[in-house]
Parts: C-alpha cells; sequence; structure tokens
C-alpha cells in the first residue's frame, strides 16, 4: 500500500484519493522570468516521476502545472529590455520545455497561465469580498487574515509570530502607510502604476497578486478539492497556506487531500542564490553532464531531504548512470546473439518488481528502488563481460532477457531511458553518408565520455549496415562499406 508524508498532518498516511482509482494533482510551476535552475528540475523531476509511479500501479492522474506570467519581475525584465511582459514569458516558457524535454520530464495534462484566468481570479475575488474575507484599500484588495480561524494549519505558524514581507512580494510600505488592516494580510488584487501592464477591474485597473493564481487555477481545471498538491518547501508558508485560505474561505472545503513537498537544493552546502556566485540554471549543467545523470542524481536523494549539488557529486552520478546504462544497453548488444525474443511475451520478474513497489510504495521513495535497479545492471554487466572473454553466460538466454526486459520497464517508471533510436533503427534501408557521419560523430562523443557501451552500439548498428569503421592514430575515424 502506498503510504505518503503529509505536510498538513506531519505524518506518513495512506495514499486514498476522492474518486476510486483517479488522481487530481497541481504543482506550482514557475515564474516566467528567467531560466529554470537546478531546483526547478528537482521540482520538476521529482512530481513528473510520481505521477508516473501513481499511473503504474494503477490511477489514472490528472496533472496540472502552472506558469506564473505576471510578476514583478518579470515586469522588470520586460522594462530593461525594452519588450513586452507577453514576450519576456514566453521567451521562457518555451526554453522551460526545452530543458525539460532533455531531462525527460512529461509534459503535464494542463500549463494554465495567470494572463489567460483574469476573469475567474476577479471571480473569486469577488466571492471572497462578498463573504466578509477581502477588503478593498485605495485600488487594492487584502485578504483578511484573522476572518479565517484554521490560518496556519499546515505550516504551523501563528498568527502573532507572523512578519510582514514573509512571502518576498509583499510591501512593507503597504502596512507603514495603513492601506492594510493587519501586517500578515496579503494582497489578492493590486492596483497597477501607471507603467505597468494591468486589467480592468470592479477595483479599477490591476492585477493579481501571487497567491491567488493559483487557487483560481485548481478550481478552474481539477475542481474545488484536489487529491495531491505538491511543489518546493518554500512554498508550505506563505504561498500554500494563503493557498488554502483562499480556497476553503469560499468553498468550505478542504483544498487538497494531501500536501506533499520537496526538500531545497545547496551548491556545496550552501544556498544556491545569485548573490553568492553559485547560482545555476538547467541549461548550464546540461552543458557540462548527461542529462539522465543529472534525473539520477535528483532521485539518488529522498525528495524530503536537502539535495546538496557539487561537481564531485554529480560526476558520481554520471559513473552510476554508466552503470545502468550498460544494463539497459545489454539486450541491444547482445540480445540477437543471445536469441532474444524482445517481445511482450516476456514477463517481469516478480521478486524484482515487488522489491521495488515495496521501496517506492514507503513515501515515493525512489532512492531504495533504485537499489533494485542497479542490483540487475550490475548482473547484466558481469554478464556482458563473460559474453566477451568467454563467449559464455552464467545465466540462462531465457533469465538474461527477463532481467534485462525488467530493468527496461522498472527504469522506465522512473524516466532513466537511454537513446534507442540507434539501437532500433530499421536495417530495411541503406544509410546516407551523412547519416553515417553523424553516428561516427554520435560515436566519438560517446568514446571521449567513457560511454563504451553506447560507443560500442554504435559500432555494432554500423557494421549490421556493412559498414567498417577505421580508427586513426590522430584520434579521427574513416569507414568502408563491404
Amino acid at each position: 500500500m502506498l503510504v505518503i508524508h503529509n505536510t498538513l498532518n506531519r505524518t506518513k498516511e495512506p495514499f486514498t484519493t476522492i474518486e476510486e482509482a483517479k488522481v487530481k494533482m497541481y504543482c506550482c510551476g514557475i515564474t516566467t522570468y528567467d531560466y529554470c535552475h537546478l531546483g526547478h528540475a528537482r521540482t520538476c523531476i521529482i512530481w513528473d516521476t510520481v505521477r508516473n509511479y501513481l499511473q503504474w500501479i494503477g490511477y489514472e492522474v490528472k496533472y496540472v502545472q502552472n506558469f506564473t506570467d505576471i510578476d514583478d519581475k518579470i515586469l522588470n525584465r520586460a522594462t530593461k529590455e525594452k519588450t513586452t511582459m507577453k514576450k519576456v514569458s514566453d521567451t521562457f516558457i518555451n526554453a522551460y520545455f526545452e530543458d525539460m524535454e532533455r531531462l525527460h520530464v512529461e509534459k503535464a495534462d494542463a500549463y494554465p497561465r495567470v494572463t489567460h484566468i483574469v476573469e475567474d481570479i476577479q471571480n473569486l475575488i469577488k466571492e471572497l469580498e462578498k463573504n466578509g474575507y477581502a477588503y478593498t484599500s485605495e485600488g487594492d484588495v487584502y485578504f483578511n487574515i484573522q476572518s479565517f480561524k484554521e490560518y496556519g494549519k499546515l505550516s504551523g505558524r501563528k498568527l502573532e509570530d507572523l512578519k510582514t514581507g514573509a512571502s518576498g512580494r509583499v510591501s512593507l510600505e503597504d502596512v507603514q502607510s495603513g492601506k492594510k488592516r493587519d501586517s500578515a494580510d496579503f494582497a489578492l488584487w493590486k492596483k497597477a502604476k501607471s507603467t505597468e501592464t494591468s486589467w480592468d477591474s470592479p477595483w479599477g485597473k490591476g492585477r493579481p497578486g501571487w497567491h491567488i493564481e493559483c487557487s483560481a487555477m485548481i478550481k478552474k481545471e481539477l475542481g474545488e478539492t484536489i487529491d495531491l498538491h505538491v511543489g518546493g518547501s518554500d512554498l508550505v508558508f506563505p504561498h500554500h497556506e494563503n493557498e488554502i485560505a483562499q480556497s476553503e474561505a469560499v468553498t468550505g472545503k478542504e483544498l487538497s487531500r494531501y500536501w506533499s513537498h520537496n526538500g531545497m537544493v545547496k551548491v556545496d552546502g550552501e544556498k544556491m542564490s545569485k548573490s553568492l556566485g553559485n547560482f545555476i540554471t538547467i541549461r548550464e549543467l546540461l552543458d557540462r553532464f548527461e542529462p539522465m545523470a543529472i534525473r539520477l542524481f535528483v532521485l539518488q536523494t529522498h525528495y524530503r531531504k536537502p539535495l546538496d549539488f557539487s561537481n564531485k557529486s554529480l560526476v558520481a552520478a554520471t559513473s552510476s548512470w554508466q552503470t545502468l546504462s550498460d544494463g539497459l544497453l545489454f539486450g541491444h548488444q547482445y540480445g540477437e546473439k543471445l536469441g532474444f525474443k524482445n517481445n511482450s511475451s516476456v514477463e517481469l520478474l516478480p521478486d524484482l518488481t515487488q522489491r521495488f513497489q515495496k521501496a517506492v510504495d514507503d513515501d515515493f521513495n525512489f532512492a531504495g528502488g533504485l537499489v533494485v535497479l542497479f542490483e540487475i545492471a550490475k548482473s547484466l554487466r558481469k554478464e556482458s563481460n563473460l559474453l566477451i572473454h568467454t563467449g559464455n553466460t552464467t545465466s540462462s538466454p531465457k533469465l538474461l532477457e527477463e532481467q534485462w526486459y525488467t530493468l527496461k520497464h522498472l527504469a522506465g517508471i522512473l524516466r532513466l531511458e537511454t537513446d534507442q533510436n540507434i539501437a532500433d533503427t530499421s536495417l530495411s534501408r541503406k544509410l546516407t553518408d551523412e547519416e553515417i557521419n553523424e553516428l561516427i560523430e554520435k560515436r566519438k562523443i560517446a568514446k571521449n565520455a567513457k560511454r563504451y557501451a553506447e560507443s560500442d552500439l554504435i559500432r555494432d548498428h554500423l557494421k549490421k549496415h556493412n559498414i567498417v569503421l577505421l580508427d586513426m592514430s590522430d584520434g579521427s575515424t574513416t569507414w568502408h562499406s563491404n
């Protein structure tokens, strides 16, 4: 049985859904003013894997992740670059999808943008105002935090201990000018300055506050109560706390049955920040390390624990990925020789599959599941070495194929996958010179990165096309066809 740690109750609980075998899941996404960083990579990889795992154990999942495309940081960048807020957002949303694709993060079922649901946000604010939970002040609208008696139930904070500006998006000027009744009240609608992008509203021209956006998007995309709300632990307070207050004040129902939060990312033991000069974008990381090594690095640490990045840790993850990659390529390299069927009649090994599921069912312990994957990969690598040096294996071809098939299946749940385009390319047509040279270049890159199983796979694939490679002393490779 799947149990997950529920931030709301601070304990592990059996996972049960509102509707049998269906999960409504929402993840707080990025603010679209810059390239995504390592922290974003962790959040997106973790919850993408959770979604995939839930589907594997039999749930139908509707997964929604938002884009915050209204924010001071976006407006400031647009002003600095003499462009529009939309152009800035579109640029970094496109970059987000490019980065996520390289990390094998599958797209969510919906990506609502704040600018697309301003009317829904306004309607939610009107309801809050009508029911006495919100008040207007000089063109702004604030949530009256004293009106929601359960405020603090997610974070455990008490009203008297709250500090103004905890979200980083609330100005001290609002309190000092007397615009807010209480220092902990937060903005639902902000009066626009003359130079800002704005929308007409019953309170004058303005734009939504940060917290109300997610409440409106969840209500529109998933309904009044969802099964699982996720995001980084930095969002527990005030963002998720404020979401609960806004949503539950209107509906009278719980916003989410379960709340799960991933830990923060550190760089060499320090909090990642631009001011410390240790801010790392996903793109910078992908220029230095393989995408699957990065994904593996993230999954090797339990999602609720802090993740400490260093060059040394990524080098170790790269080595670990090589082990898994060797195992995943085993059937492509030796399957024909061993007589693998390579079809759907091959069965998963139940003992390995059950061990994997038992580990992951304990609060999405993907690190525990990886232990099973490495066990299989190391076994296959040992058999690979025996094949190379003796031409024989200690296990039967049937067992080896079942091990390989099980490894591929379980790794696929974690989206740890090799590029099988090379291995699976059809032999029914002749390769062009351009395709041959492209494969040779890929082989060279693989060899330089010491991904020898991959480079051997390319060589063997070319050999099947009657292309013979000659590695020259100067490091170049020439070829001729038989």
